[in-house]
């Protein structure tokens, strides 16, 4: 006899590896790709309005004033980094989302670092621990810059979108040497300013065209 034919649908696959799996259709919304713009934004002015009238470094009151304002701005690098992992800015391999996940552990104790730094009394800053967490500052900024170089090599983010975070996450790269060469007035203004151009401007992209980081 001739085997009968068969209605019922074809099983569902459950081997396909969950990085191989395609991303939802809109992982996360405009509008609170808007919201979360807009945080980085904020939260780089604060800082940006402190580096350019106190300079990066600093002691005393002007110190607390750069470390809380640094958290504001770090809340803000929180934030971003929010959009990216939502829309897996940097790709869809494990290797590609786990860096944004790294680049979440260097901020957190960095963050950590500053918050401390402004409150705590001047006896308490030269802790060993303080001294630990004082490096994740720099790797915290030295991880966004790969994120940034990644980001742009992915191409997930389009229009100004896909490179605006590379001048931004240049940060460190740029500020650093400027504080080495043309020494901490030149750092104020530099650092300040690249702030502004950077991460203040990234921020309103992506609050003004959410769209170009949500798939197509």
């Amino acid at each position: 006899m001739d085997p009968q034919l068969t209605t019922t649908p074809a099983t569902a696959r459950t081997d396909v590896p969950q990085s191989d799996q395609p991303i939802a259709a809109e992982p996360i919304t405009p509008a609170a790709v808007r919201l979360l713009g807009l945080a980085l934004t904020g939260g780089t002015l604060a800082w940006a309005t402190s580096v350019l009238l106190f300079g990066t470094v600093n002691e005393g009151v002007e110190e607390r004033i750069g470390s809380l304002t640094g958290v504001a701005f770090q809340l803000g690098l929180f934030a971003l980094l929010a959009v990216q992992i939502r829309t897996r800015a940097t790709g869809d391999s494990r290797v590609s989302r786990a860096m944004l996940k790294v680049e979440l552990g260097l901020l957190a104790p960095a963050t950590l670092w500053s918050l401390l730094n402004g409150l705590l009394p001047e006896s308490a800053q030269d802790h060993v621990a303080m001294g630990i967490l004082d490096v994740f500052w720099p790797l915290s900024m030295l991880g966004m810059l790969v994120i940034g170089v990644k980001l742009a090599v992915a191409g997930r983010w389009r229009g100004p979108l896909r490179w605006w975070p590379l001048i931004a996450e240049s940060w460190f790269a740029v500020t650093m040497p400027a504080l080495i060469l043309a020494g901490e007035d030149g750092a104020r203004w530099i650092g300040g300013g690249h702030l502004l151009l950077g991460y203040a401007t990234l921020g309103l992209l992506l609050t003004l065209r959410p769209s170009l980081v949500l798939p197509r």
